[in-house]
């Protein structure tokens, strides 16, 4: 063994236990909000202590994983860029759910009111690409106008997280469920719904931002050997 293999080895278990950490934690929290550190170091296989030299505490272990999804939604509402609002509505939505491991994780972190703020500071890219999608919309009368864009953005977000927490984001029909929901609100009939969902069967099979959910998490961020 050379003099540099061991510290390149030690960097590769650091990085494999963080990535490890971070979907443990994706997963416990997902569950419960309110997990204590002890119950992610559990699920991660390591002990609290071992969590503790990767992260300061708690709230620094949250903190990246808002991070993670934040950038991760916010890549994938960069790129939804259909002309017609309803179809762009839809693919937003639809890709979204696509990533049912985060969508899980960042709606159980969205409830705990201790990172309300952080989360929807870290969102703001995604909402204002949501609130574009709205006032182009009314402008060109494809949504409901009866109501200020800024009011149905936010209606349209919180009927999205309403099915959060009451549908599993793994579910094939997640995605379906949600799109409906949402279009709903933005003023479509089901009747509407159907049709756009029959002319455009894409929209519940999304285009990927890039990479998979768990290089999202094993990867953002990551320490790198470049050595």
């Amino acid at each position: 063994m050379n003099e540099t293999s061991a510290p390149r080895r030690l960097r590769r278990d650091a990085a494999e236990n963080r990535a490890g950490i971070l979907a443990a934690a994706s997963q416990t929290l997902a569950a419960d909000p309110h997990a204590s550190v002890d119950q992610i170091a559990r699920a991660a296989g390591l002990s609290r202590r071992a969590l503790y030299g990767h992260f300061d505490d708690r709230t620094a272990l949250v903190r990246e994983l808002i991070a993670a999804g934040a950038q991760r939604f916010n890549a994938i509402a960069a790129r939804v860029d259909d002309a017609d609002s309803r179809i762009a509505l839809a693919r937003l939505t639809a890709t979204l759910w696509h990533e049912a491991a985060l969508v899980q994780v960042a709606a159980a972190i969205a409830l705990d009111e201790a990172h309300v703020e952080e989360t929807a500071a870290a969102l703001a890219p995604l909402r204002r690409v949501l609130a574009a999608i709205v006032r182009r919309g009314q402008d060109a009368d494809e949504l409901r106008a009866d109501m200020a864009a800024p009011t149905l953005a936010r209606l349209i977000e919180e009927s999205a997280r309403t099915v959060v927490t009451r549908t599993d984001a793994s579910s094939p029909a997640a995605a379906d469920i949600a799109v409906r929901a949402v279009l709903s609100i933005a003023g479509l009939s089901w009747r509407e719904t159907d049709a756009l969902l029959a002319a455009h069967p894409d929209l519940l099979a999304p285009r990927e931002a890039g990479g998979s959910r768990a290089d999202t998490l094993a990867t953002i961020p990551a320490e790198e050997d470049h050595a």
